[in-house]
């Protein structure tokens, strides 16, 4: 007995109990135009004119669920009173299944709503309405229960014992009425195989573009804050015996980390789903800007730049800046603070980019050693993956570190 109230006590039966009497008691106004036909019809048999309403009724409830509001005014209800875990439907989006099945689960999900709802609602309230007059009669000696055309007399203690078989069956039907609504809201309400796919294409590109946005922060600021730490150290070093320098490292400072500040706000406009202003570009045209910044550091750079660089466009340019502004980076972590060869080809077919620098002890100043996330190499390997290019990094003999990239210059931006 304890085992079938338990489940009564749980707050989700109540409420799906609740969930499904408000959903037999709205069907309510349709029943008058269910009648319609039945009424238009009085030499019909009695039983022929109770399945003509009943179906008119389910036909009625089932064109309700076709309109769209509906299904998520029912998945947030199922959700908040069922306690079953649904997303919201994808906005905007019809889908339609195999044979067009998809666009009816919610008129068959309403009409079992309401069929579960009456039943349970009729069972119930007639088992309740048993339990408590049985016992009423039980002083008067006897008590006679008829039910489908078979009557059974109770009395005495018997009436108490049937009054309280009639309870339990009452608290029977509404657990299972609660649990097959909980059973049958995810299969018929919950995202069909479409909205599944469409879900899933939305969190990909949502996924790769918190992906990009990691990329280019590392890219950006981590290249901005080693840049800045080696200026500010070398400002630091030659602030008394040579001021100009010093100040020409400082000025270095400011002008990186404001591009830096520019790229931070818009990651964060995308973050936060704002209206964001366009996205900072850094191409192959801001190579110089690049260089110049590295030498205020101290670091000795020495390009080698070959081909036209201005038919280097798109994507291809923004994704070939990134790369050497990577292996800068790195230069500067790691080196020696030796001169950083960085050699940047352009081909009819490939545009090759190079960074070789020293390893060992530094030779300039600076920190001698920076945290690292790791993610650096990674990330630059699978962009350039993206590209279909060749990427390539490790040793060059044994004073030397190189990074070497390939990218096809045909490949569609």
């Amino acid at each position: 007995m304890i085992r079938m109230i338990r489940p009564l006590l749980r707050g989700s039966t109540y409420s799906g109990v609740l969930f499904a009497y408000c959903g037999a008691l709205a069907s309510l106004p349709l029943l008058p135009l269910a009648l319609l036909p039945a009424l238009s019809w009085p030499s019909a048999p009695e039983s022929t004119q109770i399945i003509l309403v009943l179906s008119v009724w389910a036909v009625l409830v089932g064109a309700v669920g076709l309109a769209r509001p509906v299904r998520r005014a029912l998945v947030v209800s199922a959700r908040r009173l069922l306690r079953v875990p649904m997303p919201n439907p994808v906005a905007g989006r019809r889908t339609s299944g195999p044979l067009g099945l998809d666009r009816w689960r919610t008129p068959l999900w309403l009409v079992l709503h309401v069929a579960v709802g009456w039943t349970g609602a009729l069972a119930s309230g007639v088992l309740l309405i048993m339990g408590v007059s049985l016992p009423g009669n039980w002083l008067g000696g006897e008590a006679r229960v008829s039910l489908f055309g078979t009557s059974v007399q109770v009395s005495g203690v018997w009436s108490w014992v049937a009054a309280a078989v009639c309870i339990l069956l009452a608290v029977a039907v509404c657990v299972l009425v609660t649990k097959s609504l909980r059973w049958s809201a995810p299969r018929l309400l919950g995202p069909s195989a479409a909205e599944r796919l469409a879900l899933a294409a939305e969190r990909e590109l949502l996924l790769a573009e918190r992906n990009r946005i990691a990329h280019e922060l590392h890219d950006s600021i981590g290249h901005t804050l080693t840049a800045a730490t080696i200026q500010a150290a070398v400002a630091g070093e030659v602030l008394s015996a040579d001021p100009t320098a010093a100040r020409a490292a400082m000025r270095s400072i400011e002008e990186s980390t404001r591009a830096a500040l520019e790229d931070l706000d818009y990651v964060l406009g995308v973050l936060r789903e704002e209206q964001s202003g366009t996205a900072p570009t850094r191409t192959l045209a801001d190579l110089p800007e690049l260089l110049d910044r590295l030498r205020h550091t101290g670091a000795v750079v020495e390009p080698e730049l070959s081909g036209d660089l201005a038919q280097v466009q798109g994507t291809l340019s923004r994704a070939a800046y990134r790369v050497l502004q990577e292996g800068l980076t790195n230069a500067l972590r790691h080196g020696s603070g030796g001169p950083i060869e960085v050699r940047v080809a352009v081909g009819p077919e490939a545009l090759d980019l190079t960074v070789v620098n020293g390893t060992g002890a530094r030779t300039c100043p600076g920190p001698a050693a920076f945290p690292t996330s790791g993610h650096g190499l990674p990330g630059l390997a699978e962009r350039v993956r993206l590209l279909h290019g060749e990427f390539q990094a490790g040793p060059d003999g044994t004073q030397h570190w190189r990074l070497a990239v390939r990218l096809p210059v045909r490949v569609s931006v």
